[in-house]
């Protein structure tokens, strides 16, 4: 069923940053990871399949800087889950459904229902309760987490809207796409690596089950799950599901690694999803 499946999906997706606190490795090192150990379980996929299409230079080029971007993506939020945890970084990069609400609005002369302007000041308000409302006296590492996780927002759009380019192919294979878009991230992130001296290592068992697992269900599973089912139900539907992924995100960060956490903090938490899902649900039907 579509339904199960989405869920599913966003159940997986949801221990990523699980995966990257286990994992003994740099920041940089699990999203390179994350996406190498993908390729090959997608390469497996692909060929199971026999999925492998033929693509034009202009095709490859839009997969490589989708690919570009999707680094950019896992290098920010794996840095700001170092300074403020999984939780906490998962919500702020689900801020991206204001960004493309607004390039949609901007320049894709899409119309929106009065309740998605109505959620942005609600998540602004949930932001503030979950960080701190007194900004000032937060700590420096904390504040660069909180600019990670926005720059995660920013570049998870730019993800979403090239993907969906690459997705709109009247060729498209989602299996072959998304192995060659983790291929091209695997090679940003690898170069990003070798340029500034990080170790490619991987030091013990439990970072390499870790990380095997962030690659089989987080670039895989949870990905192929999503975007198998997500034409076929409501997208109402979908958007109230995928909140499941940042919701279970902060749950497992408190959970797992003792996060603080007061009543501010889950108010905050629960304004921050509400919005979010006004955000998802605020564009109008023949948007």
């Amino acid at each position: 069923m579509p339904l199960t499946q989405v869920l599913s999906g966003a159940f997986l997706i949801s221990f990523s940053g699980i995966f990257v606190k286990l994992a003994h490795v740099s920041p940089t090192a699990s999203g390179f990871y994350r996406v190498f150990f993908g390729s090959i379980f997608l390469l497996f996929a692909t060929a199971w399949h026999k999925d492998f299409k033929n693509l034009t230079p202009a095709e490859l080029l839009l997969i490589t800087f989708c690919g570009f971007v999707f680094a950019l993506d896992l290098f920010f939020w794996h840095e700001s889950i170092m300074y403020i945890g999984p939780g906490l970084a998962t919500l702020l990069g689900n801020f991206q459904v204001f960004l493309l609400a607004a390039i949609g609005i901007l320049f894709l002369k899409e119309q929106v229902r009065p309740r998605f302007f109505a959620a942005i000041p609600l998540a602004v308000t949930g932001l503030l309760l979950i960080v701190g409302i007194h900004w000032s006296n937060l700590e420096k590492d904390y504040k660069t987490g909180i600019y990670f996780g926005l720059l995660t927002a920013a570049c998870y759009t730019a993800f979403l809207l090239s993907l969906r380019r690459v997705q709109s192919r009247e060729n498209h294979s989602q299996f072959s796409s998304l192995m060659i878009v983790s291929i091209s991230c695997a090679i940003f992130l690898g170069s990003k690596m070798v340029y500034s001296g990080d170790s490619f290592a991987i030091p013990d068992a439990q970072s390499l089950l870790a990380l095997l697992g962030l690659g089989l269900f987080s670039q895989t599973v949870g990905w192929v799950l999503i975007a198998n089912a997500m034409p076929k139900i409501r997208a109402s539907f979908t958007g109230l599901i995928l909140l499941l992924q940042p919701a279970l995100a902060f749950v497992w960060d408190v959970t797992f690694f003792n996060r603080p956490t007061d009543i501010l903090n889950w108010t905050g938490v629960a304004l921050t999803l509400i919005a979010i899902y006004m955000g998802l649900t605020g564009k109008t039907k023949n948007a």
